[in-house]
């Protein structure tokens, strides 16, 4: 494999990897709140911990979106390109695709909903103490989910680069035309 291949290959791991360790810091701290009432007690309201998940979260997802878009200039979007030869590497290669993009897509999901609804914070108060406000907070697992989706991403890129590379090797980086009939004048 060329050093080039190697370095893509190196590079979108690194980048999967740090993603996914945010993603699992930001499952771990995600904002609570606690209900809380002012001095007089004449009303109550939500009072938030620290918002570092959102951050987290959003790093976790511009380290993916950055991965994809290495791992997919290195392999020229596996549509773009010369053709290549018929065989196990190109069908592997294209169901890894597939699957690379489904995974990134729901890791994206994930870390986007966390992080946007971990940012928002409950800003009104009530009045009464026996009805107290909803404090809104990210559910356990959006984080945890996108981090899981940021391994199968990685581990499906990782996979799908080396069966790209296989395919495009297997075709001698000639362009493959493929089985066609040809047309001629017939005088």
């Amino acid at each position: 494999m060329a050093s080039g291949k190697i370095i893509v290959l190196v590079l979108v791991f690194v980048l999967d990897l740090i993603a996914f360790g945010l993603a699992v810091a930001a499952e771990q701290r995600r904002s609570t709140a606690t209900l809380t009432s002012d001095s007089e007690k004449n009303y109550t309201f939500c009072v938030y911990d620290s918002d570092i998940s959102t951050g987290y979260g959003f790093g976790a997802l511009f380290l993916l979106l950055i991965s994809q878009i290495i791992l997919m200039v290195g392999s020229r979007c596996f549509c773009c390109g010369p053709a290549m030869k018929p065989g196990g590497s190109r069908a592997c290669a294209l169901i890894l695709f597939l699957f690379c993009w489904l995974t990134f897509i729901i890791a994206e999901a994930c870390l986007l909903a966390g992080s946007v609804r971990n940012a928002y914070h409950t800003k009104y108060r009530t009045l009464f103490v026996n009805d107290p406000p909803t404090c809104e907070m990210v559910r356990k697992g959006v984080f945890a989910a996108g981090a899981a989706f940021v391994f199968f991403t990685a581990i499906l890129s990782e996979f799908y680069y080396i069966s790209f590379s296989k395919a495009r090797d297997a075709s001698g980086g000639a362009s493959y035309g493929g089985a066609s009939i040809g047309m001629s004048n017939f005088s």
